[in-house]
């Protein structure tokens, strides 16, 4: 097990009741909405039009509710994800809420999946952003039939290069703090988990590499009145730059 990923997974099973209460909202949700601040689907449109009868997996599936959300709009999904205590909340979400689908404890850059047997992979601030994009982006594209999209939500890179190093030191401002320049594995001092950050360029290049085509990039605007419980950002700034990004690929 990688270092990153075994940092991680103790990680989220700690963290995993923190984000209980989050979680059960979503599932009760009515519509899908994504990021920090909770964009609806009818906004964002980050998946696809026709999920009926397509086999999807959710790579860190955390608390469940993306696949929740596929299943109930015809969607066959499975979840992955490496914590032990975020899979126990998406059963008990199942169990209580409903749709039930499988879930799976492993990582995603080791997927425990046959090739070609997927229509569609999906990551909201899960593989995309607590794993190695050399090593998650091939297990995504072996999984995928020919022809099956790779969606994943992650930080806009704007907001890392301006976020402060400590959630008390504020949110993001209007400087730079850190190198755009050979930017990948980080770490923050208040957190122990492992992130990987991308530019654009490096994005293009390991999804290339790995047979996908780039077939969208959403760069997500916040109203100015929108709310977040996160403290790194505000939406007086998210109005004004992306703090979170969506990538779409096509397996060619």
């Amino acid at each position: 097990m990688p270092d990153h990923i075994a940092t991680n997974r103790a990680e989220w099973n700690r963290a995993a009741q923190e984000y209980e209460g989050p979680g059960r909202e979503a599932w009760e949700a009515d519509e899908p909405h994504w990021g920090i601040f909770r964009l609806p689907e009818a906004q964002v449109g980050m998946l696809p039009r026709d999920l009926e009868g397509k086999d999807a997996v959710e790579l860190g599936c955390g608390a469940g509710y993306v696949s929740a959300w596929l299943a109930r709009r015809g969607a066959r999904p499975v979840g992955i994800d490496l914590s032990e205590s975020q899979l126990a909340s998406a059963r008990r979400f199942q169990e209580e809420i409903g749709p039930r689908y499988p879930l799976v404890h492993g990582d995603a850059e080791r997927l425990p999946f046959a090739d070609a047997s997927f229509d569609l992979a999906i990551s909201e601030y899960g593989a995309s952003l607590w794993c190695d994009p050399e090593r998650w982006v091939p297990e995504a594209a072996r999984v995928l039939r020919p022809g099956g999209e790779l969606i994943f939500l992650t930080h806009g890179i704007l907001a890392i290069l301006t976020i402060p190093e400590r959630d008390a030191d504020g949110p993001a401002t209007e400087r730079l703090r850190r190198d755009l320049f050979g930017m990948y594995r980080m770490t923050w001092p208040d957190d122990e988990g492992v992130e990987f950050h991308l530019p654009h360029g490096d994005w293009v290049r390991v999804l290339r590499e790995h047979g996908f085509e780039v077939t969208d990039l959403v760069e997500l605007r916040v109203p100015p009145d929108a709310t977040t419980r996160y403290a790194w950002m505000t939406a007086e700034w998210a109005s004004r730059w992306p703090c979170e990004e969506i990538w779409k690929a096509r397996k060619r």
